[in-house]
């Protein structure tokens, strides 16, 4: 039977949250409601040679009970086992997923007991991979199925057998988070000592450079305690939302930060114009909008009808913050620029010019990576080695913070607001003449 146009879409949609390579990991709680959707997806899980899904459903009800429920049913299913399930669909080799070899049955409502509502199921996986758990209902719109799910997939933890609730490509996320958190402790701690030392040429940004610092190195501590709760068991225990507190404003000022930096503000002039307000204004209700849907992807998890609307919100938005923060950096390469041909300071703006220039390409350099890169890594990367691509993706930020600080560090001769020799000479000339004309 070939796939309809609508089911085509909903297994692309399918396929779509499989490439995103996102492993959940904790229990969930779901509730379907009237739904008619051929595939519902779940959670994604890399499972050792100990996994285990527990699986608890209650309240089914379904339109049709005389229907043949053996095409209705739960599964677990791999990325690539996925893409030769799809070509037996269209190749018309089988008619309903549930029936293909390729793909894990995990339980059929066929089984159900007579008049019964609910079931509950250990599925063990010794197969070490990463597996899907997908909601198949091969009647499409024909039948609506309501139900309350609970699923819970883990790994057991050696001799010990404890349960690890981490996808086993992340399971060291908790540890890395916490190291991260150090280090940006520390360099909060430096930056300090820092601006102590050098307190007679500091500027306003300077502190606010310390806020972007302090609140980074409390996110990364939080998400530490998020997945550590997950990892023991299973729910973040209240957690997630001190991460997404803290994650909000640190995405809020980061972005600021780039901004003001980029139009020279606290440096080179103690004010925004009109243009880069309006850079502003966008850019902080955007990243509102970036951090309301990340709580939605997370929260909701891919089950939701929605879900991949928001996944699709999120990365439009993040794209639109990115390049709307570039747009100050070349306004004030294109300002000084003119300036460096026309106010006789050549030499002072084209040092300016040049740092600007680098920032500029640092800049473009950290959104590549962190967008574009990292999302390879996900990709490409096996299951097992996760929590490689957060690394990358962290040690990029890493280094653009400290090569943010470095560059516009507090110092007197820093070209960014340096004052030649000429500039001096001719502000003592002015206060002696104003002097003069005073006495």
């Amino acid at each position: 039977m070939a796939l309809s146009l609508s089911s085509r879409s909903v297994f692309l949609s399918f396929l779509l949250f499989l490439s995103l390579s996102l492993s959940f990991a904790e229990i969930r709680y779901t509730q379907i409601r009237s739904d008619v959707r051929p595939i519902i997806p779940f959670d994604q899980f890399g499972f050792t040679h100990t996994g285990r899904l527990e699986l608890n459903v209650s309240g089914i009800s379904i339109s049709d009970p005389n229907a043949d429920l053996s095409k209705v049913g739960f599964f677990l299913c791999t990325r690539e086992a996925w893409m030769h399930v799809l070509q037996q669909l269209e190749d018309e080799e089988v008619t309903c997923v549930l029936l293909s070899d390729l793909v894990k049955p995990v339980f059929s409502f066929s089984n159900l007991k007579k008049n019964g509502d609910s079931f509950n199921t250990v599925f063990l996986e010794t197969d070490a991979d990463q597996f899907t758990l997908v909601f198949a209902n091969c009647f499409g719109n024909r039948l609506t199925v309501s139900m309350d799910v609970r699923s819970a997939m883990y790994n057991l933890d050696g001799k010990s057998q404890r349960r690890d609730y981490l996808s086993a490509g992340k399971t060291i996320l908790p540890r890395v988070y916490f190291l991260l958190s150090l280090g940006y402790f520390f360099l909060a701690g430096l930056w300090i000592s820092v601006l102590y030392k050098k307190r007679l040429t500091v500027f306003r940004i300077h502190f606010f450079m310390l806020a972007v610092l302090i609140l980074k190195a409390l996110n990364l501590l939080c998400e530490a305690e998020d997945k550590s709760y997950i990892k023991r068991t299973g729910s973040a225990h209240g957690w997630d939302v001190l991460f997404y507190i803290f994650s909000f404003l640190k995405g809020i000022t980061l972005f600021t930060l780039i901004v003001l930096i980029g139009t020279g503000w606290s440096f080179l002039k103690p004010y925004l114009q009109d243009k880069e307000k309006k850079v502003l204004m966008i850019v902080i209700p955007l990243q509102v909008v970036a951090n309301i849907a990340q709580v939605a992807i997370d929260e909701s998890g891919p089950f939701a009808q929605d879900w991949v609307t928001w996944k699709q919100i999120f990365l439009l938005v993040d794209v639109v913050c990115c390049c709307a923060v570039l747009f100050p950096i070349v306004w004030s390469i294109k300002n000084l620029r003119e300036a460096a041909r026309t106010d006789g300071k050549a030499a002072v703006n084209l040092m300016k010019l040049t740092l600007f220039r680098q920032y500029y390409i640092v800049v473009i350099c950290y959104i590549y990576f962190t967008r574009v890169v990292v999302y390879a890594l996900e990709t490409i990367t096996s299951y097992r080695y996760l929590w490689t691509s957060v690394v990358a993706g962290e040690l990029a930020t890493l280094a653009f913070y400290v090569f943010t600080g470095l560059k516009f560090k507090p110092e007197a001769h820093n070209p960014y607001f340096v004052i030649d020799d000429e500039e001096e000479e001719a502000a003592a000339e002015q206060l002696k003449l104003e002097d003069e004309f005073e006495l």
